[in-house]
C-alpha cells in the first residue's frame, strides 16, 4: 500500500463541500477560525456568501448552526474534533441533539495522528461523547472516496450527524464507484479464523494486518465500520458467528468507542470474545504522527501481534 496515493480526509471534506455547494443552494458552511486547517477555505473561495467564520467561539458556532438549520438550511459546522466534541459539547447536546436539528458537524484533526499539536489537541474521546447524544449519527470515513461519499450522505440524511476527519494523508483504496450507506459496514477481506473490525485510518492498518496474517496461514476477515452509530449489527453478529473471535481497531480511546459499541452488542445478542485495539486510557503526547501511531499500538504490526498471541 506504500505506493497508493494518500489524501487526508480533511481535504476530502473540503472538496465534498464544494461539490455539495454547487448542487444545493441550501448548504451553508461555518468555521471557527480554522478554515485553512479544516479545508473549508475551498468552499469559502467559491461561495463566500455561504461561508461564515464564527471565530474562536465553537459553542456559539454550534448555536448559530442550530438556528440556521431551524430555518431550513443545511449547515456544516466545522472545527477540530477537540473543539467540536469537547469544548462545544453542551451546545451540541442541547441546541442540536435535543431538538434533533439537521446540523452536520465536520470535525477534523481527530485522534493521535494530530501529531505535534500534542495531547491538548489529540481528541480520543469524541466517539464516546457523540455516541452518547440520543439521535446523533457518528461517521468515521477511512479514505478520500469514502469521506466524500459520507459528506454527501450526511447532507441527504435528516438529522444531526458527526463526521470525523483526519489530519494525515491516508491511502485511497476505494474505487470511485464505491457506494457508501449510513449504518452499513463493508467486508474488505474474507476469512473465518478471526474478524478485525476497524474504522477511520485504522482500516488501512487492518487491511495490511489481514494480508500479513493470511501469508502466515491465518484467514482474517477485515471489516470497515465507517458508521460508529448506528452500528451495522447484522454484519457484526455474522462475523461473530462465523469467526468466533473479534478484534476492534480505532484511533480513539478503548473506552466508549467502536470497541465498546461492538462489545455491548455482542454481550447482549451473541457473547463473543473481543480484543480492543485503541488508545489505552491515557493522554497522547507530541510527536510525528507516524511515530505516535506506532507508540500507541495503532499499527498493522500490533494488530498482527495481538491476533497471533490470542490464537496461539
Amino acid at each position: 500500500m506504500a505506493d497508493i496515493k494518500k489524501i487526508a480526509t480533511r481535504e476530502s471534506y473540503g472538496n465534498a463541500l464544494v461539490e455539495l455547494g454547487r448542487e444545493h443552494a441550501d448548504v451553508v458552511v461555518l468555521d471557527a477560525d480554522l478554515a485553512g486547517a479544516t479545508k473549508t477555505s475551498t468552499f469559502k473561495k467559491e461561495f463566500p456568501d455561504r461561508h461564515f467564520d464564527c471565530g474562536i467561539a465553537e459553542g456559539n458556532m454550534m448555536a448559530v448552526a442550530a438556528g440556521i438549520a431551524s430555518m431550513g438550511m443545511v449547515p456544516f459546522a466545522s472545527t477540530f474534533a477537540m473543539f467540536a466534541a469537547g469544548r462545544a459539547f453542551e451546545q451540541v447536546r442541547n441546541s442540536i441533539g435535543y431538538p434533533h436539528l439537521n446540523v452536520k458537524i465536520g470535525a477534523t484533526h481527530g485522534g493521535i495522528s494530530v501529531g505535534e499539536d500534542g495531547a491538548s489537541h489529540q481528541c480520543c474521546e469524541d466517539f464516546a461523547l457523540m455516541r452518547s447524544i440520543p439521535g446523533m449519527t457518528v461517521i468515521v470515513p477511512s479514505d478520500d472516496v469514502e469521506a466524500r461519499a459520507a459528506v454527501k450522505a450526511a447532507y441527504e440524511f435528516e438529522g444531526p450527524v458527526y463526521l470525523r476527519f483526519g489530519r494525515s494523508g491516508v491511502p485511497v483504496f476505494h474505487d470511485e464507484d464505491y457506494k457508501f450507506e449510513i449504518g452499513k459496514g463493508e467486508v474488505l477481506q474474507d476469512g473465518t479464523d478471526i474478524a478485525i473490525i476497524a474504522t477511520g485510518l485504522m482500516v488501512c492498518e487492518a487491511m495490511k494486518a489481514g494480508e500479513e496474517l493470511r501469508a502466515e496461514g491465518i484467514n482474517a476477515r477485515v471489516i470497515n465500520m465507517a458508521t460508529i452509530k448506528p452500528l451495522d449489527e447484522e454484519l457484526v453478529l455474522k462475523a461473530a458467528e462465523e469467526c468466533g473471535k473479534i478484534v476492534t481497531c480505532e484511533e480513539h480511546s478503548i473506552i466508549g468507542g467502536l470497541g465498546e459499541a461492538v462489545s455491548a452488542l455482542l454481550s447482549e445478542k451473541l457473547p463473543t470474545p473481543v480484543r480492543r485495539i485503541g488508545v489505552n486510557d491515557e493522554f497522547g503526547h507530541s510527536g510525528p504522527a507516524a511515530d505516535l501511531l506506532k507508540d500507541f499500538g495503532l499499527s498493522a504490526e500490533n494488530i498482527v501481534a495481538t491476533v497471533k498471541e490470542w490464537l496461539k
